[in-house]
């Protein structure tokens, strides 16, 4: 048996040991890519997690940012209608202040003789008050047409009628209504003709409803009334009235048109000449305005007068951003101290 070679032996073992460390570097080798890939896998998904956080923070001041300013706005916007509200309450009660001022210079006034140069027939300057400001007027309602005087004890008053009629003839307004309003104001059912209106007519309509049957508490409930539009209720508001109770013309305050319906055969320069007289001298009686009268204009005793119980108070109160404008109804006695029939809020 052959003996073996020392040299080739250890070549041998040489060329295994250097396989081994060979195998050992590469597996090392991988080892670090596999520790470093870890590292970095690691080092990404921590990055990710970072922003994911960085943007959720972002959105929740974003949130609490526009919520706190919505609630900012919340709370602006409710102390502004309490202010409002403060400010229209401040403003209702001094007008109604300024209205009850109207009926207390009405009852210092002397009542045989109301005409336009009086104190209450002046303008309320504007008068400064705490945070706004309020002007005021009086009107005289007597010198005006009394719509409610058409009917008079359950009757027709023809003079009335009459009246109304030459009101609407000088404004170009078809009088063929008037009988339907006489139907509104009396307290039967049965049609004055032509042109009347009870129940069965207001039924028909839509939608339906019934005649009053009673006096007018306002103009403006004229638009229910058959015959009536709104262009005749605009020419007719500046001359007619509706008063709780018949009343007499103040020719001391009627304007031309009224004195010339009041008057039979009166023409418009003529009533344009009285109401500049009186301008200057009031009428002392009734006797003094029929003598002022041209030759032939007649006018009956018991529709006119010198003076009056019922005026229409008008307050404009403004305070802070809101304004408001409310007119009464106030009615002075003979004696004792001037009511107020109704008070209510209008357009400025």
């Amino acid at each position: 048996m052959r003996a073996a070679n020392p040299s080739t032996t250890l070549g041998k073992r040489s060329s295994a040991t250097f396989r081994q460390r060979l195998g050992q570097r590469c597996l090392s080798v991988a080892e670090g890519r596999r520790k470093t890939k870890g590292r970095h896998q690691s080092f990404t998904s921590a990055c990710r997690e970072h922003g994911a956080a960085l943007i959720t923070a972002m959105l929740v001041v974003a949130l609490a940012a526009t919520a706190a300013s919505f609630m900012m706005w919340q709370n602006h916007l409710w102390l502004r209608q309490v202010e409002n509200l403060e400010n229209q309450a401040q403003a209702r009660w001094i007008a109604h202040a300024a209205i009850q001022w109207g009926a207390a210079i009405l009852d210092e006034d002397a009542r045989d003789i109301d005409d336009e140069s009086e104190k209450w027939a002046a303008r309320l300057p504007p008068l400064t008050t705490e945070g706004g400001e309020v002007t005021g007027f009086i009107k005289d309602a007597q010198g005006l047409i009394n719509l409610n005087n058409l009917v008079k004890n359950g009757r027709i008053s023809q003079n009335d009628v009459v009246i109304l009629t030459r009101l609407m003839i000088a404004l170009d307004i078809n009088p063929g209504s008037i009988n339907a309003l006489v139907d509104w104001l009396d307290a039967d059912n049965e049609v004055t003709y032509p042109g009347g209106a009870e129940d069965l007519q207001y039924l028909a309509l839509e939608p339906p409803y019934r005649s009053a049957n009673r006096m007018l508490e306002d103009v403006n409930e004229l638009y229910l009334v058959q015959g009536f539009n709104r262009e005749i209720i605009r020419k007719l508001q500046p001359y007619v009235t509706a008063l709780p109770a018949a009343t007499s013309i103040n020719v001391n305050t009627a304007p031309a048109e009224v004195l010339m319906a009041l008057c039979s055969g009166l023409q418009m320069p003529d009533a344009v000449a009285l109401i500049q007289f009186r301008g200057k001298t009031p009428f002392k009686d009734k006797t003094d305005f029929q003598k002022r009268l041209p030759q032939g204009v007649q006018v009956h005793d018991e529709d006119y007068n010198i003076s009056s119980n019922f005026f229409n108070a008008t307050a404009i109160s403004r305070n802070g951003r809101a304004q408001l404008a409310y007119k009464a109804l106030l009615e002075r006695p003979g004696q004792g101290s001037t009511q107020t029939i109704w008070l209510k809020q209008i357009e400025e």
